[in-house]
């Protein structure tokens, strides 16, 4: 006890990212929302949700995300919110890499083609205005932490 065995070394993550536990937590709910994403059930928690589809950034595979959307119009505007954490997730850095290998799948529907763009100034502070009227746990997320939040804007093809 108190002896130096090696075995944190392999522990070791940067500060704002998710644990192993946390990981497999987040997998298990992720693929349980999407299977109610595809039986046409699209609220979860008071919240609108979709599928992300990208393309890994390093890896180049397909990769699929359930998320919260809020509509604007015919696009869909995300929150890239991370769960409160301090470092943007994946899937952000996956559709920054390919913003035009991006498709959308809405409840119950097939996956249609979109092209996403981060919004910013005026047109991002609308879209917050409305985010977080709609959905005030994310400004309170918001609230606590020190980066802002991304929002992003997926045109549907």
């Amino acid at each position: 006890m108190g002896q130096d065995d090696g075995r944190d070394a392999h522990r070791t993550r940067p500060p704002g990212t998710p644990g192993a536990l946390s990981r497999w937590f987040q997998r298990t709910a992720n693929a349980r929302t999407m299977r109610k994403i595809r039986r046409g059930k699209g609220r979860t928690m008071g919240m609108d949700m979709l599928i992300l589809h990208t393309i890994g950034r390093r890896s180049g595979q397909r990769r699929e995300t359930p998320l919260m959307r809020l509509t604007d119009g015919d696009d869909a505007v995300l929150v890239v919110a991370s769960g409160g954490g301090s470092v943007n997730p994946d899937w952000h850095a996956n559709l920054m890499a390919h913003p035009d290998g991006v498709s959308v799948e809405l409840p119950g529907r097939a996956p249609v083609s979109a092209t996403a763009h981060e919004l910013r100034g005026t047109e991002r502070a609308q879209a917050w205005q409305r985010l977080a009227a709609e959905q005030p746990r994310i400004a309170k997320y918001q609230g606590k932490s020190d980066r802002e939040y991304p929002l992003i804007r997926l045109t549907l093809q």
